[in-house]
């Protein structure tokens, strides 16, 4: 479950790639189509629910650093708990679930997962902006700085035995600097540039700049699947990684974690 040597010699190893489609035939052509340079496949909502848990195994088979379910588990803690067992028996590296208001929830799946699935707490959507915050009813303390919740859910997932915490590249840097690794940022919301995209994502931010914040893992969606060489997108992808991972490296005071 670790942020392994391995990802660090070969980044590509680091890109997730989510599997955001209807149909088991197009999720297996785009695990067929980059192999090799994408390390995780990331099987969400859609694609479970229509093809059932055997699409991950299908995947594992091709997938050269496993299988993340992203199903964001959000129930009472009995619940949570026996759907990870569940999910554990599949064979996925990774599963989500909300960070949400109880830590008796986040307990729980860990105890479900046995060490099997290592399970990540999804902190704040990258879909989710200040405004929204305060529409929910947070306090101006916590929906002007989503830096400070996530930070908080964050130590939360940390003290209730979870891998690692999903959350935008804006606020990895909190995160790293208070919980060093093995605990893992998984971050989403990855764009060229980190410039605001035409989609649902708010809180973005570059490659480049996530892994120098203390990313471990980026899932990166759209910037390769829309692009006219997927393949090519992840590789300059993988070599963008790689040039952040080595100045953070070379960083003065930069923590080797």
């Amino acid at each position: 479950m670790a942020f392994e040597d391995l990802e660090r010699r070969e980044p590509w190893r680091r890109i997730v790639f989510p599997l955001d489609v209807p149909a088991a035939s197009e999720a297996q052509h785009w695990v067929e189509e980059l192999a090799g340079c994408v390390g995780v496949f990331k099987v969400g909502l859609e694609l479970f629910i229509r093809c059932g848990p055997e699409i991950v195994a299908r995947i594992r088979e091709r997938a050269a650093g496993g299988v993340f379910l992203d199903l964001k588990l959000h129930d009472i803690p009995h619940t949570v708990g026996r759907a990870m067992r569940a999910i554990a028996a599949g064979g996925a590296r990774w599963a989500t679930v909300h960070c949400g208001e109880n830590p008796a929830m986040l307990r729980a799946a860990v105890e479900g997962a046995a060490g099997r699935v290592g399970v990540l707490a999804v902190t704040v959507l990258t879909s989710v902006s200040a405004e929204h915050l305060r529409e929910a009813g947070f306090e101006a303390a916590w929906a002007e700085n989503p830096e400070r919740l996530v930070l908080e859910r964050a130590r939360r997932a940390r003290e209730a035995g979870c891998a690692g915490v999903v959350c935008s590249g804006r606020e990895a840097a909190w995160v790293r600097r208070a919980i060093p690794r093995p605990f893992l940022i998984v971050t989403p919301g990855i764009r060229p540039g980190g410039a605001a995209p035409a989609d649902d994502q708010v809180r973005v931010a570059s490659a480049a700049a996530a892994v120098a914040a203390g990313a471990d893992y980026l899932v990166i969606g759209r910037p390769i699947r829309e692009a006219p060489d997927p393949r090519a997108a992840a590789r300059a992808i993988a070599a963008e990684i790689a040039a952040a991972e080595a100045g953070a490296r070379g960083a003065p005071g930069a923590h080797q974690g």
